[in-house]
């Protein structure tokens, strides 16, 4: 054009109009005031990209933490689930061993008290973890938390309702662990 060979990198300068060589043509000038706003913005937008991309890890490096540390709490919480109500079922064991211990020489009576004692330690236990018992006799059949083995017919209990209980029944908590099995009076 004016007798100058064209490069790609060969860029005019507004004053002169002569070409610039080298890498100096693209460089931000440093310390220059008449520094172009757009390789300043760009400058800006990558120190704000490169500290949000710090943070990210940062907060990505947190969260896999928090993670693995759940898991080990919940690992922990399955495997140490039974210990406390464990601790306690062991009174009510050391209590059936000394009874079976002084069975010998025991009276019918204080077997019997001992039988007792031990039985009302169990439910003890088992109210203080939520364990209650189903024990529905003369209470309506309820197939939730009843299980009919037979029916038979009765003039002392209203058809549909249980008339005996076989074995009673176990909730956790509201939620059933077993179902009472009941006979049910016949309609």
């Amino acid at each position: 054009m004016n007798g100058q060979a064209e490069r790609p990198d060969d860029e005019l300068t507004e004053e002169s109009g002569a070409a610039v060589d080298g890498p100096e043509a693209g460089a931000p000038a440093t310390g220059d005031s008449t520094a172009d706003p757009a390789e300043a913005a760009l400058a800006a937008a990558e120190a704000k990209a490169s500290e949000n991309w710090e943070r990210y890890l940062r907060a990505a490096a947190e969260a896999e933490n928090t993670r693995k540390r759940a898991a080990r709490d919940v690992e922990k919480a399955h495997k140490f689930a039974l210990e406390q109500i464990g601790k306690e079922l062991l009174a009510v064991r050391d209590t059936l061993e000394l009874g079976l211990a002084s069975a010998e020489n025991a009276s019918i009576e204080s077997l019997l008290e001992g039988s007792s004692a031990t039985l009302k330690l169990l439910t003890t236990t088992m109210e203080r973890f939520g364990i209650a018992v189903v024990d529905p006799a003369g209470e309506p059949f309820d197939p939730e938390y009843h299980e009919a083995i037979s029916v038979q017919p009765s003039e002392t209990v209203e058809p549909g309702s249980v008339l005996t209980v076989v074995q009673k029944g176990y909730s956790l908590n509201g939620r059933l662990l077993r179902p009472a099995l009941v006979v049910v009076a016949e309609k």
